[in-house]
């Protein structure tokens, strides 16, 4: 990884980390190797929501196993803030056409991450999983989506199951459907 100091430490820069990642992952079509190897991520950019410029970060993310089974829109397909599974199953059945999940927990800080307050300005968003890139409509999941979600999401991850525990605002759980 190009960045080794703790991500807690003040000199600690995600920036770097993160455009790190999104470089390897563009030149690798997401195969990761070098900077966090064996994980499932997607790349997802949004539009700033005072600068109206692109901004990509590197996310963790499960498939919506349901395909929208539980009323919620666009029955497309299926979609989470950390790195884990290694997803080969679902990569081969084409990811821009099923919903993914991404949780915008921000390494369980007091506010959502700059990703998630851009999204909800301007929900129309690009995803990248391996080598498929496509637009997508982001919502929140709530009430008892939200809950199977974030169960499918700690499943996938289990490392993140802590971040809730870690702060006081209740951590987006956030669905990304294809458009196309």
């Amino acid at each position: 990884m190009t960045e080794t100091r703790p991500a807690q430490s003040r000199e600690f820069d995600f920036r770097v980390v993160n455009q790190a990642v999104i470089n390897e992952y563009r030149a690798t079509g997401g195969k990761l190797e070098k900077t966090l190897a064996g994980s499932r991520l997607l790349l997802l950019t949004t539009v700033g929501e005072t600068t109206g410029r692109p901004h990509t970060t590197p996310l963790g993310y499960v498939p919506d196993e349901s395909d929208a089974a539980d009323g919620s829109a666009d029955a497309a397909g299926s979609s989470a803030d950390a790195a884990g599974g290694s997803g080969e199953a679902d990569r081969s059945e084409g990811s821009g056409s099923r919903r993914l999940v991404v949780y915008a927990s921000n390494m369980a800080a007091g506010e959502h991450p700059q990703w998630y307050r851009n999204l909800l300005a301007q929900p129309k968003v690009t995803v990248e999983v391996d080598t498929d890139r496509f637009d997508a409509q982001a919502s929140t999941a709530t009430g008892a989506q939200r809950e199977r979600l974030y169960e499918a999401l700690v499943e996938g991850m289990p490392g993140i199951r802590s971040h809730q525990e870690q702060t006081t605002r209740e951590i987006p759980v956030v669905i990304l459907a294809p458009l196309r």
